[in-house]
């Protein structure tokens, strides 16, 4: 009976091996292909489906006045912080940070206002730098596009008592 198991055990163990050998002869068929395959093609090469649908040149235009608009925006708010960061250098990153944290948006049509409550940022020298800004930004007295709201904005944090502008 032993003999059995060991002949069946052999048997299996033969056909695991050619198949394994199948499968490194096609692996190798495969590598080989893929060497002969060009990594680069010309745009001239691909299909009219698979091309790149160009920007018309008036939209190219708008969208690059709106990055550079946005740029000018975030360089004068980074301008306007270095005034209160020990390290100047750092605020675009803490404005990278404040435009990526959450923030509460509370319209008071009887008021006229529109209040931003920005959340806590990852330490307290962020928060005090925020709170500098919000109060910049409060002193401009902007009023929210298309509407008749002025933005009000505060850090919802211990800096401040709750209710209080900056």
């Amino acid at each position: 009976m032993k003999s059995k198991e060991i002949e069946d055990y052999e048997n299996r163990k033969g056909t695991l091996k050619e198949t394994i050998d199948l499968l490194n002869r096609d692996l190798a068929a495969i590598k080989e292909h893929r060497k002969q395959t060009p990594r680069h093609i010309s745009l001239a090469e691909l299909s009219e489906t698979d091309k790149f649908k160009q920007l018309a040149p008036n939209r190219k235009q708008l969208i690059d006045t709106i990055k550079m608009i946005a740029y000018r925006a975030e360089t004068a708010l980074s301008v306007a912080l270095r005034g209160c960061m020990a390290r100047t250098d750092d605020s675009r990153s803490l404005l990278r940070e404040i435009f990526t944290t959450e923030a509460d948006l509370i319209p008071n049509e009887e008021d006229g206002t529109l209040t931003v409550r920005l959340h806590h940022l990852t330490n307290h020298s962020s928060d005090k730098a925020a709170v500098f800004l919000a109060e910049y930004l409060n002193a401009s007295e902007t009023y929210y596009p298309g509407t008749n709201l002025r933005l009000i904005y505060k850090l919802v944090s211990d800096l401040n008592p709750p209710g209080q502008e900056f």
